[in-house]
């Protein structure tokens, strides 16, 4: 894949259902060696997405590439793409060890690959049972082996912690870690959002198939109005007067500590020093992801 472009590049795709805008104008990239978290509630658009990015789903308008290729245009798409889409499948009676040798022969991987994903997603003591006997958890382990077995540049998953336990879903957060300190460029959509905070690097926030967000985990969890500080002192009304002759927002919390909206907390700090003002507390806050998400995707579009 050539490295010069994105890994992932999604430009101005759009897709309707008849009466239904599901995707519309929609751009971002993802670039090697990060975790990007892709959000937004049900119905956003996030699955039709996926699926167009992957070639299944047909779009109205746009380019959605790797490495600056189309998915069905790629000479190897197994080997440059894994992904895992939310309603993968697998044939019953067949055992997970099986269904990982057909995918690696139609794939043309070495056989030898698929003890390595199944020693890779932990279910290689299971390897030889069938797969109608599985946990829902083993079968996203096993569908995460499939997506693998290329050993690609790009994954991309879509709700990888359906049905894992705390410690699979803590296996699957270092599984995304790895493999973007490898180099490659993971794609997770998800709606565990306390689970993506501490997994991702960039996050991308959809709603009624248009942008809301794009950037980096700790860019978007900033105020949508700017910074937000919290600073007490031993002068507080003197504080806030001080502040709101500078021409900052300032409101006064319960616990007694002033909150400067739309100031980073140095530009506070030197109101208070020009002043005289002696400071107990000067702190940066950003909303939690799980805040910053409603506020986002509840915002009436444009």
């Amino acid at each position: 894949m050539d490295t010069a472009v994105p890994p992932i590049d999604i430009k101005g795709l759009s897709k309707r259902f008849g009466a239904i805008q599901a995707v519309s104008d929609l751009s971002f990239k993802v670039e090697p060696g990060r975790v990007i978290g892709f959000l937004g509630p049900n119905g956003a658009g996030k699955s039709t997405t996926l699926r167009m990015l992957l070639g299944l789903v047909r779009k109205d308008a746009g380019e959605a590439t790797f490495g600056g290729l189309a998915y069905e245009d790629l000479p190897h798409p197994s080997s440059q793409v894994g992904a895992v889409l939310e309603d993968a499948s697998f044939h019953p009676g067949r055992s997970g060890r099986n269904h990982l040798r057909v995918l690696a022969a139609a794939g043309g991987h070495p056989a030898a690959r698929v003890d390595d994903v199944l020693e890779q997603v932990g279910i290689a003591d299971a390897a030889d049972r069938r797969v109608k006997g599985y946990s829902m958890g083993m079968r996203q382990r096993l569908a995460i082996a499939a997506a693998l077995l290329g050993d690609p540049d790009v994954l991309i998953l879509d709700e990888p912690a359906n049905g894992l336990d705390p410690p699979g879903i803590r296996w699957m957060r270092d599984l995304l870690r790895y493999q973007a300190g490898r180099g490659r460029a993971v794609l997770v959509s998800s709606h565990l959002l306390s689970e993506v905070a501490q997994s991702v690097d960039d996050v991308v926030i959809i709603s009624h198939g248009k942008l809301r967000a794009s950037g980096p985990l700790e860019e978007v969890l900033g105020s949508a109005d700017g910074a937000v500080t919290r600073v007490r002192s031993a002068d507080d009304e003197r504080l806030a007067a001080a502040l709101r002759e500078a021409g900052v927002a300032v409101d006064l919390q319960a616990s007694g500590a002033l909150i400067a909206r739309g100031t980073p907390a140095a530009e506070v700090g030197q109101v208070a020093a020009a002043q005289g003002i002696a400071l107990t507390e000067l702190v940066a806050v950003s909303r939690s992801l799980e805040d910053a998400f409603f506020e986002l995707t509840e915002a009436p579009g444009p």
